[in-house]
């Protein structure tokens, strides 16, 4: 039995009245596990097909699927090819409910460890921008690592405060989503660690932190444009109160309603101003969804949206100067060896997909495929902009691992493709040399990209018939 705090159990009955025990009965329920397929590699059918017997669909969420207690979808090479995502299936609600549209500009403000990026990602299709934000420096680097296992390339990966972004992005943003942090009452049947943090104070705590968050996104988001604001608690101050705050504040932002499903609950306008409007908000309760808890509220800004063209900077204009380095030199520009355009030219050569929207640029001999930025993004702190695509040595390009997770078998010309039972995919994944026999591959010798099942996981290089291992040291599996 779950041991849930005093104070916590006297305030959820009082909101919940008659419907207390259910909720209570909830906790002696397993957790519900969830993964959300990365639609820029695979379709939900696919996996469907490729996953086998077992994994069920989630009705309210078109990517999503329930995964059986006992099923270690971990394990497979399909997740370490980024062909899904493991996530609790109510937290991927808030993402499924921003409306996004290729080629525009999205800022996830709160983003690590990267479930909602990803799909925000997944959503642009390579085409606009992604802002993904953390303030802390090592969630900030497992968000960077979970959008380059997704194959997301038109990124900007950030380490700041909010505040410090709101100076940088004026009025910059088409969609915003604030997954706030909170007092995480909806997590205690997930993860009963939890339970030990909370405190009666706790909601007070964060919810004048969330309203300093939703400041901030408010002076990021376009006229016209929409923002999703999310928690996972079902404390009242955290939820309808910080909406009530926000629309009292900011008379331009309005509640919208958002795709509805019968397990949903309505927010109460009773645990805020008592505005009718809050109404539009969503709670999701465990007692009546195969999920954990959460709040939702979509909102939008006053004004006629801008269209694209008119918001798009031009090519070469209003650059940034990457941090810490000198300025970047374009390539086929001034500064740039013939041979070293030769010899990357000639390895994008057997490139045969369309990379994410961007533009060249060498940065300290490694090739990055930046995204256009505002100058006023000069002086972040960010771990990424752009797609990293390798590094340019005297007379030889040497790819990254960003830039394989961007491939797949059917976009490299020379690939080894091994089947998910191969045990040569799993000796790839930690890091062991493998044997390649002959017509396994176009030729050879030479950079091979490394697949399972048609989905990209890494370089290696062959060299008489052994593939030298290229996996990153931090990406591979333990023995």
């Amino acid at each position: 039995m779950v041991q849930l705090p005093v104070n916590f159990l006297d305030r959820m009955k009082e909101m919940l009245g008659e419907e207390f025990e259910k909720f209570l009965a909830s906790y002696e329920e397993p957790r519900v596990a969830g993964l959300r397929v990365n639609r820029m590699k695979c379709s939900p059918e696919e996996i469907e097909k490729i996953a086998g017997p077992g994994i069920e669909r989630i009705p309210w969420v078109e990517n999503g699927f329930f995964v059986p207690e006992g099923i270690r979808m971990a394990q497979s090479p399909l997740y370490a090819a980024g062909v899904f995502y493991l996530q609790e299936p109510s937290a991927m609600t808030p993402a499924s409910r921003l409306p996004i549209e290729a080629g525009e500009r999205v800022l996830d403000l709160c983003a690590a460890p990267g479930g909602k990026a990803t799909e925000l990602a997944a959503r642009l299709g390579g085409k606009g921008l992604l802002v993904a934000n953390d303030i802390s420096n090592s969630r900030a680097k497992a968000l960077l690592h979970n959008l380059e296992l997704f194959g997301a390339g038109n990124i900007f990966v950030t380490n700041e405060m909010p505040a410090r972004l709101a100076e940088a992005f004026g009025e910059f943003f088409d969609k915003v989503l604030v997954d706030a942090p909170c007092s995480g009452e909806g997590m205690f049947r997930k993860d009963e660690a939890v339970i030990g943090t909370w405190t009666p104070d706790r909601p007070a705590y964060f919810a004048n932190l969330q309203r300093d968050i939703v400041a901030n996104a408010v002076r990021m988001l376009r006229p016209g444009g929409w923002m999703m604001y999310s928690t996972c608690t079902f404390a009242p101050e955290e939820d309808e109160g910080t909406i009530s705050w926000l629309l009292g504040e900011f008379p331009r932002m309005h509640l919208m309603e958002m795709e509805g499903y019968e397990g949903f609950s309505c927010g109460n306008p009773k645990w805020g101003d008592g505005n009718p409007e809050l109404s539009k908000c969503v709670r999701i309760w465990p007692h009546r969804m195969n999920g954990e808890g959460h709040f939702l509220a979509l909102l939008r800004k006053d004004g006629a949206a801008i269209p694209r063209k008119e918001h798009t900077e031009q090519p070469g204009k209003n650059k940034k100067t990457p941090r810490g380095g000198k300025k970047a030199e374009h390539l086929g520009g001034s500064g740039i060896g013939r041979q070293e355009q030769k010899v990357l030219d000639e390895f994008l050569s057997m490139v045969s997909c369309k990379l994410p929207e961007g533009q060249l640029e060498l940065r300290g001999g490694r090739v990055y495929l930046v995204q256009e930025l505002p100058e006023s993004v000069k002086g972040l702190h960010f771990l990424r902009n752009g797609l990293l695509l390798g590094e340019l040595k005297k007379d030889r390009f040497e790819p990254s691992q960003p830039f394989a997770m961007a491939l797949s078998a059917e976009s490299f010309a020379d690939c080894l493709n091994l089947s998910a039972q191969d045990a040569r995919t799993d000796q790839f994944l930690r890091g062991e040399t493998i044997p390649v026999f002959d017509g396994e591959t176009k030729s050879d010798k030479g950079w091979k990209l490394v697949c399972t099942e048609g989905f990209a996981l890494g370089w290696g290089k062959l060299v008489q018939g052994v593939l030298k291992n290229k996996y990153p040291a931090g990406w591979r599996r333990g023995q």
